[in-house]
């Protein structure tokens, strides 16, 4: 997930996603991330044929859906992780995916300059250093006047995040600020999630240390009764969020790249 600059500690992506894998496709707020992605896509009126970059595509969750959602699509997705590309093409084969550094204009992503009608950044600029620079250099694959939707979390840093590589949290304003300057127009910034994405992220902050202790002594891909049915309930309660209030700790922001 996680792309280089020059000031990052290093982190283990590879090792991140054989761990973790399974425990973020049960995870119940990234269904509903993809959910409100996928929604706001759709407001956005992306056709069915479009070109679409899923920046930091992880394990391939948001790509399976949106090959669903989009049949005829074009997909491509970028993330540094070998372990996590190879977990994707397994998943969605028709999608190309690339292990590849953003910010390092990786040769075997060259020919995507300019490529993407549409892209996804879900969940990755909480774990860059300078997410400013991150945007600018993302904005070399994307299309003049092409459709950007970016999801951070807000609200607290919990010892599980920052187990899992989060240097920050961010405010709707702040997310609007970073995008202002990397050269994107804003259209909207939304904080979805009220009450229960919150409810669901209070219980992670009161866990925190536990479910990185937990991380670290059990065998990958362990799950236990208590803790999934702890997320099947959250996965129904989700679809009664806000879509946008006040006092959502899921930041959604809806950018276009300038057309000159």
């Amino acid at each position: 997930m996680i792309y280089k600059d020059s000031e990052s500690t290093t982190d283990d992506w590879n090792r991140h996603w054989q761990d973790l894998a399974n425990y973020a496709s049960e995870n119940p707020a990234q269904n509903y991330r993809h959910r409100t992605v996928l929604k706001v896509l759709r407001a956005a009126g992306i056709r069915d044929t479009v070109r679409l970059l899923d920046i930091g595509s992880g394990q391939g969750d948001f790509l399976r859906k949106a090959a669903k959602r989009w049949p005829a699509a074009e997909l491509v997705g970028v993330e540094l992780s070998q372990t996590g590309v190879e977990i994707t093409r397994r998943k969605v084969p028709r999608a190309r995916v690339f292990a590849a550094d953003v910010f390092g204009r990786s040769p075997e992503i060259a020919f995507l300059e300019g490529w993407a009608e549409a892209a996804v950044c879900s969940e990755v600029l909480e774990h860059i250093d300078d997410p400013v620079a991150f945007l600018r250099a993302a904005s070399f694959y994307l299309a003049p006047g092409a459709c950007l939707v970016i999801t951070v979390p807000g609200g607290p840093v919990s010892s599980f995040d920052q187990y899992i590589g989060h240097r920050q949290h961010f405010t709707a304003r702040q997310v609007a600020g970073l995008l202002s300057s990397a050269g994107f127009k804003v259209h909207r910034v939304m904080r979805a999630g009220f009450p229960f994405f919150n409810l669901y992220r209070k219980v992670v902050i009161a866990r925190g240390e536990k479910l990185a202790q937990d991380l670290k002594t059990r065998p990958a891909g362990v799950s236990f009764f208590f803790a999934r049915s702890v997320m099947a309930m959250f996965r129904v309660l989700f679809h009664a969020n806000f879509f946008d209030s006040p006092f959502g700790w899921q930041i959604v922001a809806v950018v276009r790249k300038a057309t000159t």
